[in-house]
């Protein structure tokens, strides 16, 4: 959907000034920025790329002049105002190349609030014949002034069948072994080739254990403390939580289980699935992104924590 919306558009000459693309890790918003940018300059195509000529090689390998791709600097969190300033300076300049000056900030989630505020001047303003590419885990880690000067495109999981076959294809394992490796990966390629996904798997019995557990407030409280020792496993708890409760709305549509993630604990999905209705489901997945925002803006991670807890105790048993 987001290829057929992004190749009409090149096709037709009405791309947008800027995108949002926002989705979980590892399911190709990188690639696709990358490849319309390839789209846009590679010498050998037209609206499309060959992916061998000089500019795609450029672009690849990050290093193409009328390409940038922002992220934090080495030993750094967060993307600072200078490097936005930076980028807008240089999207002002015409192309060396041809074509268009584009910037790809990626995670946008890693702007501090000076950073997004200055970049809000290049939207309201953008140079012509630039494009601006956000790609974000969390939309609402960013301002809403920003988000709503984007164009957002939205991506889902990867079908678990996919990331088998895409397993089986880069890496020497049997079907079984990338069965068991995409139900984990919660639609996620980039998750399974990690090396940290037995880890993931470890955490995510215990979490569902958690969930499933009859109410307990000391408990919760004590798996919030736990949780929120460590910024990357809060993020990755709570992307997995707001996936779980994607599973059952997804379930709750297609009365069938082809299409959820956590493939492989069924028992514990099914028997949540019995208890959680659809306006449950949608308000608990809310309740999981907003608390994903929040800590990505760095507040603090164990009062994030425990309020989601409460809040999902509290729909829970409404």
């Amino acid at each position: 959907m987001q290829l057929a919306t992004l190749r009409h558009a090149l096709e037709q000459d009405r791309l947008h000034h800027a995108y949002v693309f926002v989705g979980p890790e590892g399911v190709g918003k990188r690639t696709l920025a990358l490849s319309l940018a390839k789209a846009i300059h590679c010498s050998e195509a037209t609206r499309d790329f060959c992916g061998g000529c000089a500019s795609c090689l450029k672009i690849e390998n990050k290093n193409h002049p009328d390409v940038r791709l922002i992220g934090p600097l080495a030993g750094k969190k967060e993307i600072s105002i200078e490097q936005v300033r930076a980028l807008e300076k240089e999207l002002n300049y015409r192309a060396f190349a041809g074509g268009k000056k584009i910037g790809i900030i990626d995670p946008a989630e890693s702007m501090n609030f000076s950073a997004q505020n200055a970049l809000l001047k290049t939207l309201e303003e953008p140079p012509s014949g630039s494009l601006l590419i956000l790609i974000t885990t969390s939309a609402g880690a960013l301002l809403p002034t920003l988000l709503s000067r984007c164009l957002r495109l939205a991506f889902g999981p990867l079908p678990q069948r996919d990331v088998e076959r895409r397993l089986l294809d880069r890496r020497d394992m049997s079907a079984e072994q990338a069965r068991a490796l995409a139900s984990v990966s919660l639609g996620s390629l980039g998750r399974a080739l990690s090396p940290d996904i037995q880890d993931l798997a470890e955490k995510r019995q215990s979490w569902i254990e958690a969930l499933t557990a009859p109410a307990d407030a000391a408990a919760w409280a004590a798996l919030a403390e736990e949780l929120a020792k460590d910024r990357a496993e809060t993020l990755q708890f709570l992307d997995w939580l707001a996936e779980w409760y994607r599973d059952l709305l997804v379930f709750h549509a297609t009365q069938t289980t082809d299409q959820i993630c956590n493939r492989d604990l069924l028992e514990k999905f099914r028997a949540q699935a019995e208890n959680v209705t659809v306006s449950r489901a949608l308000k608990l997945r809310a309740c999981a992104l907003a608390a994903s925002g929040r800590v990505r803006r760095n507040v603090n991670r164990r009062l994030a924590l425990e309020n989601l807890l409460v809040r999902i105790a509290g729909i829970s048993g409404s």
